[in-house]
This record gives structure tokens, C-alpha cells and sequence, in this order.
């Protein structure tokens, strides 16, 4: 009887270390698949975007929409400078293009320029159209929890698999517990030195949701250096044709 008690304790203790280790990372994925869907809409969003990229010595306004269907397809307009405006971005799948009316040209992007920086900003190519990376392409880890502001946060890591075509070694994301927000996330190169980090402010009611309305990017080793985007106007779910995505539409968006 003594060693049939003793079995069933070593059993119960191995089902519940298994249950402890593989449970935070399955809720993870979810976490952050909700705050994913939430800013970017479960099937697809419609949004109006301003880029403020401020320097030491000088500062500059973008203007551009955006349009995402799901995690494989995404399309960026200019709106503005007039010396911008009319430069689209496409992304089918993990292909991107850049159409620039400027010189006629459609210019495929190579995985080399997926970290170099979108119009000049903080942000890099990766950052604006790859947007089924952080759910498709990292494993997610439930590191605990935070106080961010004095809001209640999960603090979670994201690890890219190996072979995922990112540019980052390692994120981490504070996602508020009660909205599902991400109110802070850091990125790191592939050496484990911290690049730069997102912050999500002035969350508000946009279309029916409450989410971070303006995002600062800090650079960590650019003193007086950040970029800001503000979001206007956002449409969650909005019905658009595959066909939209397209490099003969992304040549005569408006």
C-alpha cells in the first residue's frame, strides 16, 4: 500500500510540473494572438496614420493608410509630404514590394532591408508590413506579471524559431491583463543588446475598442531620438477582396 501511495504522489508531482511548464506558454500564444487581432482586427482593419520622426536637428511628418487582411496581406499608401506621396508598400505572404511613383518603379525588398528603417523612422520595413511575424514566428513564454503605470500586466517573452525570416533576436511585450493592450515591448538584435522599445499611450475608444491611440519609439543608443504615430481613424473588420493586394493596385491606390 506504502509504495502504491508513493507511485501515485510521483505521479500527481510529474502531471503537475507538466501542467505548470506547458500551460504558461500555450496561454501566452493566445495573449498575445488577442492583442494582435485586437490592434489589427481579427479579419482584416482599415486605418489613417500620422509618423512624426524627430531628430536632434530637424523633424518630419508622414501621412500614410493602411489596409491588412489577416496575417499574410498588408498594404501601405503615403498620404503625404507631396514628395512622398503616392509611395506604396505590399506584402503577400513573406514577399514584399515598394512601388515609388516618383521613378516608375517597383522595387522588390530583399530580407536585407527588412531592418533597415521605414521612411527614414524608427520603425523598420519588418515592423510596418511583416505583421504575421510576432504570432506565426516566435515561440511565446509567460515570464509573469507586471505593474506597468500602475496597470496590471503580463510580461511576455517572444523567441523567433529558427528558421523565421525576422530581424529580431528577442521581443518582450507588456500586454495589460484586462484589455489585452500592448502597452510596452523591447526589442533585441540577435547579440541580446536591447535596440529600441515600443511604448502604447492615450488608449481610447477607436470603433468600438479601446486601445493605445499614440506609440512612441525610443532608440536605445540615440540620445534625443524617437519616432511617433498617431492613429486617426481605424476600421475593424472592414471587407476587402484578396484581389486588393495586388502590385497593379498598389501602383493606383488614392
Amino acid at each position: 500500500m506504502m509504495k502504491k501511495t508513493i507511485v501515485l504522489a510521483a505521479v500527481l508531482l510529474i502531471a503537475r510540473g507538466l501542467f505548470s511548464t506547458t500551460l504558461p506558454a500555450q496561454n501566452a500564444t493566445e495573449i498575445v494572438t488577442r492583442a494582435d487581432a485586437k490592434m489589427r482586427g481579427e479579419s482584416s482593419g482599415i486605418s489613417t496614420m500620422s509618423m512624426q520622426i524627430i531628430r536632434p536637428g530637424w523633424e518630419r511628418t508622414i501621412e500614410f493608410k493602411s489596409w491588412s487582411k489577416g496575417t499574410e496581406n498588408s498594404m501601405v499608401l503615403i498620404t503625404a509630404p507631396a514628395k512622398d506621396k503616392g509611395q506604396s508598400f505590399l506584402k503577400v505572404g513573406r514577399e514584399m514590394w515598394n512601388w515609388n511613383p516618383t521613378i516608375s518603379r517597383t522595387i522588390k525588398l530583399p530580407p536585407s532591408m527588412l531592418s533597415q528603417g521605414w521612411m527614414g523612422s524608427d520603425y523598420t520595413n519588418d515592423d510596418m508590413v511583416n505583421q504575421r511575424s510576432v504570432v506565426v514566428d516566435y515561440t511565446h513564454t509567460l515570464l509573469g506579471e507586471d505593474q506597468l503605470e500602475g496597470v496590471a500586466c503580463y510580461r511576455i517573452e517572444l523567441i523567433p524559431h529558427e528558421d523565421a525570416p525576422v530581424v529580431w533576436g528577442k521581443i518582450f511585450f507588456w500586454i495589460t491583463k484586462q484589455n489585452d493592450n500592448i502597452l510596452k515591448a523591447e526589442y533585441y538584435d540577435e547579440e541580446d543588446y536591447l535596440v529600441k522599445t515600443e511604448l502604447g499611450k492615450e488608449v481610447k475608444a477607436m470603433d468600438g475598442r479601446v486601445i493605445p491611440t499614440v506609440y512612441e519609439i525610443i532608440p536605445a543608443d540615440e540620445k534625443n531620438q524617437k519616432t511617433v504615430v498617431t492613429l486617426k481613424s481605424i476600421q475593424f473588420n472592414a471587407p476587402i477582396n484578396d484581389s486588393f493586394f495586388s502590385l497593379q493596385n498598389m501602383k493606383s491606390l488614392r
